[in-house]
């Protein structure tokens, strides 16, 4: 399936800004709650960044092919 620039660009916009969201939730996650808290919004952390990775990848490969 082919990928217009406009979506590909918008997926690399959507994944930059997704890393910089969760990674500015980690610095700023305050003290004082449960070890679970932080296991779990770790867990989040470490997946929406994976996924934004995924969608970087597909938008700048799309980018590259046109």
């Amino acid at each position: 399936m082919q990928m217009s620039r406009r979506i590909a660009a918008f997926l690399l916009v959507v994944a930059a800004f997704m890393i910089f969201e969760w990674i500015n939730l980690g610095f700023n996650l305050a003290d004082g709650h449960a070890a679970a808290f932080y296991v779990v919004h770790g867990i989040l952390i470490g997946v929406n960044i994976l996924i934004a990775l995924a969608l970087g990848v597909i938008g700048w490969r799309a980018l590259r092919r046109r």
